[in-house]
């Protein structure tokens, strides 16, 4: 009971401290990109102005709007937060660096991920604001459309492994990675991950030129940071799972190469750099075609990658 609390609290004391420098890689790698200077006053290289915002949020009044429901308002973002870290309790960065290897992981990350719509939807309902309701609609509609496809490409992992344990499905691929002989259906898992979490060039709920800021427009202080910290939460678990689902967790290519975490850490990095290279170079999409993507590409390819992966196991009783 004592190591789990202890394996949880430090989990996420990793995590906080991972998405706080994750904003910081972001704004010094756009920085590169743009060809200007990232944030670098605060500390060396300014390696303390995640601390310094997360200070400034915690400081800052929380403003309540007048005709909002205050109790709802309130408590949106931490659920959002709140669904954002139990998600974490069965992903495996390494043989032994797991809280909860249950044999339904996958099932409880499907589950998890399908209520954490709710802390957006009542954060734009609870807010009385015409901006912050359409971004909430808009990011509902969102993640439901791509949900599903990604749980179609996860089926079709599962009828591999045959297991719903993650730690199991990193072991299936220690002979050659599932991104190999379905790269298709990484890219698609990829692509809607950036989807699933509002991220770039899907952020339509948080079009500043329409919405002003989407769903979290009525918030300041830790509402906002909370919000702020969900999403990063999101995106790096999302990375997690193209990593555990496609690309060998934290089983390495070189098979002498065993430090795990360095590993899993590693392929973290690289898809994280991806997020924000993403945002850089690529321009929003309008909202008709995210919906045509979703709905009329990614999910008949995923269906179809499902009926032939399936057809291929049962005509030669694999």
């Amino acid at each position: 009971m004592l190591l789990t609390l202890f394996k949880t609290l430090l989990l996420i004391v990793l995590l906080l401290i991972s998405v706080a420098y994750f904003t910081l890689a972001e704004r010094k790698i756009l920085g590169v990109i743009q060809r200007r200077r990232g944030p670098n006053v605060i500390g060396v290289f300014g390696l303390l102005q995640p601390l310094s915002d997360g200070l400034k949020l915690l400081l800052k009044e929380t403003i309540i709007p007048s005709s909002a429901n205050k109790i709802i308002f309130l408590a949106a973002p931490v659920l959002t937060f709140f669904i954002s870290l139990i998600s974490w309790g069965v992903i495996s960065f390494n043989k032994f660096s797991i809280i909860g290897d249950i044999n339904l992981g996958v099932l409880y990350l499907l589950s998890v991920s399908s209520i954490g719509v709710y802390g957006i939807i009542l954060s734009g309902w609870s807010s009385n604001s015409k901006y912050a309701f359409l971004g909430a609609l808009r990011s509902t509609a969102q993640m439901v459309s791509y949900e599903i496809s990604l749980g179609f490409i996860i089926i079709t992992i599962l009828i591999c492994c045959n297991s719903f344990n993650i730690t199991e499905i990193i072991y299936y691929q220690k002979d050659v990675y599932f991104g190999i002989p379905f790269l298709p259906l990484a890219i698609i898992f990829f692509i809607s991950g950036l989807a699933e979490t509002n991220r770039h060039p899907f952020d339509l709920p948080e079009a500043e030129s329409e919405l002003v800021s989407g769903y979290n427009v009525e918030y300041s202080a830790m509402g906002f940071a909370l919000f702020s910290l969900g999403e990063y939460s999101n995106m790096l678990l999302m990375s997690s799972l193209s990593i555990i689902f496609f690309w060998g967790g934290w089983i390495s290519p070189l098979f002498y190469f065993n430090l795990e975490f360095l590993t899993f850490s590693l392929k973290l990095c690289f898809f994280v750099f991806l997020y924000v290279l993403i945002r850089a170079i690529l321009p929003r999409y309008r909202y008709d075609q995210l919906m045509f993507l979703g709905w009329k590409i990614f999910l008949p390819c995923s269906i179809g990658y499902l009926l032939l992966t399936s057809s291929i196991f049962y005509s030669f009783d694999i």
